[in-house]
């Protein structure tokens, strides 16, 4: 059962100034509504590709544009969507189980995603006619 019914923005604690950086932390079940147990990036995507294309079963996440920016597009079962732009490396879109995702880098962009969950094939649903079909 989802946690949370529809994606939504997380704004993580950005630790520093100007004249000497920044330094973001986000800990599991504190700042990231789970535990997390995995963590990957995504980078050198060229612009006009579209990456996701999935949703999960199980999984939760926190993606965060870490630099450059990031559309996310998620869609619901019922088939309600929400488009997200992230280009603050201290702000994160949660990404409940269930929600089609479909995401376009800019040219730079560095996308890290904090997961719930360990790697499971079994958990993708990467059919989106398959998808759309498992409505509420």
């Amino acid at each position: 059962m989802e946690r949370f019914k529809a994606p939504y923005l997380i704004e993580l604690k950005a630790i520093g100034d100007s004249s000497e950086g920044y330094l973001t932390v986000a800990e599991g079940g504190i700042d990231i509504p789970f535990d997390v147990k995995r963590v990957f990036w995504s980078y050198y995507t060229p612009q006009m590709i579209t990456r996701g294309r999935h949703a999960h079963y199980q999984l939760e996440q926190v993606l965060v544009a870490v630099s450059g920016k990031i559309i996310v597009t998620n869609e619901d079962t019922n088939g309600k969507t929400t488009v997200h732009v992230l280009e603050d490396p201290n702000v994160g879109l949660y990404v409940p189980p269930m929600h089609w995702h479909v995401i376009q880098f800019s040219h730079n962009a560095v996308m890290m995603s904090l997961a719930s969950t360990q790697y499971n094939p079994e958990d993708y649903i990467s059919d989106y006619e398959a998808f759309r079909k498992m409505s509420k």
